[in-house]
């Protein structure tokens, strides 16, 4: 019932409703697992796991669906521009959810009185920003420093922090192309990891998000896109194949359209890291 509060079509009139329901839905994942598995001895250590589980599967069902809607759309097209144009309109849903996902966790995260929901998230910003002190940033939360990079050139820095970028760009695609929908689980996963940045960064006060939330999507907005960009991009080859296409013209359409979607998510990517590098360090 409540994995389909809001349809694709009324969610493309109202893309900005998407981050109420984004919050709902990592709000009730949160609170799952908190109620439910935080006294399991053995289940509670990966309670950052089923986090983003219980998120995507509220959230699968309407991923799905939209992605089946924009393959329709394909079918009464009139060209790449007017296609592109009214696929904007699925993306900025998705932008909006994945907002909404990210202003919840980060709530919880200074709100909750241990962080054990977050285990995995903190493990892999550690992992990520302070390989060399893993254990003490695991235990201590410092604040957030740029991952080995901080005495590195802009040019450095950009290169480093795009070729990161396009790996999940890749990633996103491939997981996108095999099972379509499911790729929320990456998505999910990473508005975690970032809700989990703000709480460090922050130091888990609630007063603080709004001003950790500016430091990280000033350039995380169009770098998250992106991904959205080619996740729909692989979400519509998929069903396209599932709904026994292939080898069609309308296949090829399909191909063209996401190839379009591609090209458009790398660039985005690129300019994303631009921001990150030259444009966040000027007020941070």
């Amino acid at each position: 019932m409540l994995e389909m509060l809001i349809n694709p079509k009324k969610a493309e009139r109202h893309p900005w409703e998407m981050l109420f329901i984004g919050m709902l839905y990592a709000s009730l994942s949160i609170l799952l697992v908190e109620w439910i598995f935080s006294q399991d001895t053995v289940l509670s250590q990966y309670s950052g796991i089923l986090v983003v589980t219980f998120t995507v599967m509220f959230s699968l069902p309407f991923m799905y669906f939209t992605l089946r809607y924009e393959e329709e759309k394909i079918r009464t097209s009139q060209g790449t521009f007017s296609l592109l144009k009214e696929h904007k309109r699925a993306i900025y849903a998705f932008l909006w959810l994945f907002v909404g996902f990210v202003i919840a966790f980060a709530f919880w995260y200074a709100i909750l009185p241990t962080n054990q929901s977050f285990k995995a998230q903190i493990e892999t910003y550690c992992l990520i920003n302070r390989p060399t002190n893993f254990d003490k940033c695991v235990n201590q939360y410092q604040t957030y420093d740029a991952p080995g990079t901080a005495n590195a050139s802009g040019a450095q820095r950009l290169f480093l922090i795009f070729a990161n970028n396009i790996y999940v760009l890749v990633f996103t695609l491939i997981f996108s192309l095999i099972f379509g929908a499911g790729v929320i689980f990456v998505l999910a996963w990473n508005a975690s990891v970032i809700a989990a940045a703000i709480g460090i960064f922050t130091q888990g006060q609630l007063s603080q998000i709004p001003f950790g939330l500016f430091r990280y999507m000033l350039h995380g907005i169009p770098e998250i896109g992106s991904y959205f960009i080619v996740a729909l991009a692989g979400g519509i080859v998929s069903t396209a194949v599932i709904k026994h296409e292939t080898g069609t013209e309308k296949f090829w359409q399909v191909l063209q359209d996401s190839l379009h979607l591609i090209i458009l998510a790398v660039i985005v990517l690129f300019l994303a890291a631009l921001m990150e590098v030259f444009i966040t360090p000027i007020f941070f």
